[in-house]
């Protein structure tokens, strides 16, 4: 008959394999795909920084940059961030010209897209997407003031429309002028490209807003 002191030492043993089984078991069960797990993001690269960010959240464009390129997408990720606010205040809003609420769904989806774009470069870049700077800036300007804000989203009707599409114009214009000094002095080919397409997106609707003008 085994004695105590070895019945005590099995038990011991058997406790320590079967705990060793149920951690296997659940290992086992556990998925390796992250996006079959709660809370995981298909950008995430495994790091604690990066969980839940965006995939351009590290890709920078293609190419060298140089200083423009960087002043480009810090100032027009604002400049696009107002325009989107302005489009979601006229879309909100009931009793607006069908033309002026198919612009302004045409503008944001245009924008938020470039928005995400430029802050995956300035990320790539090791630059900060949000520097310190006034709203209306020297590369362009446009912008519109608090108070022209407030007006906007108070306004009703014709009168908001009216106030959409003579804000988005002048918006426009800082806008292009910001792509115009990318185009010239900047380095990145994606960054040209971009601007480039803003200067031709931009003025086409500016000439359907004066259009839209005339007509309300």
């Amino acid at each position: 008959m085994p004695s105590p002191i070895t019945l005590r030492t099995g038990l011991r043993g058997s406790l320590a394999i079967a705990a060793a089984l149920a951690v296997t078991g659940l290992t086992g069960c556990s998925s390796n795909d992250p996006s079959t797990m709660p809370g995981m993001d298909h950008g995430s690269s495994g790091s604690p920084s990066a969980a839940g960010s965006p995939a351009t959240s590290s890709t920078p464009a293609a190419g060298q940059h140089n200083d423009a390129d960087v002043m480009f997408a810090q100032g027009m990720i604002p400049h696009h961030q107002q325009a989107v606010a302005m489009s979601d205040m006229i879309l909100a809003k009931d009793g607006i010209d069908a033309k002026v609420t198919d612009l302004a769904t045409q503008i944001k989806a245009a924008q938020a897209p470039e928005i995400a774009q430029m802050s995956g470069w300035l990320a790539g870049w090791g630059e900060n997407p949000s520097p310190s700077m006034g709203m209306d800036h020297d590369m362009g300007g446009g912008m519109m003031s608090q108070a022209d804000m407030d007006a906007l989203d108070q306004a009703t009707g014709e009168d908001a429309a009216r106030m959409f599409l003579t804000g988005m114009i002048a918006h426009h214009k800082g806008a292009i002028t910001m792509a115009q000094n990318e185009v010239a002095n900047g380095q990145n080919p994606e960054a040209i490209a971009l601007a480039q397409k803003i200067i031709t997106d931009q003025q086409a609707e500016i000439t359907t807003m004066n259009q839209l003008l005339q007509q309300l």
